[in-house]
């Protein structure tokens, strides 16, 4: 279920970026970016549920068991889950959708 809404976000998201870049739509860049986040929880809580058998409620709590899981899995701390986690969190939700703020270049990377 995670997965597959993961997946439906980060499509949707994309087409509304590139829709949002090519009429220079500045409110649908920031849904876009909001589509993009709601991908990575979506993500981050397949992740968990599959490692840890639990659900996380919120952001917060989803930081904890990422941090238990790079302890315990080499894989996962090399792959920096719970920085990369937190990066996106401020850029697509905080910086892009909730203060406006648009950073193409950083939003291409990100997404």
């Amino acid at each position: 279920m995670f997965i597959d809404d993961a997946r439906n976000f980060l499509r949707k998201g994309v087409e509304e970026f590139e829709e949002g870049l090519k009429t220079n739509d500045q409110y649908k860049i920031c849904d876009a970016a909001e589509k993009m986040w709601n991908a990575i929880i979506n993500a981050t809580n397949a992740l968990i549920l599959h490692k840890l058998d639990i659900v996380p409620a919120s952001h917060w709590e989803r930081r904890k068991p990422l941090e238990k899981l790079e302890n315990e899995d080499p894989r996962i701390e090399e792959l920096r889950i719970r920085d990369r986690y937190g990066a996106r969190e401020r850029y697509l939700h905080e910086m892009t959708f909730y203060d406006g703020i648009i950073d193409i270049d950083m939003l291409k990377r990100d997404s």
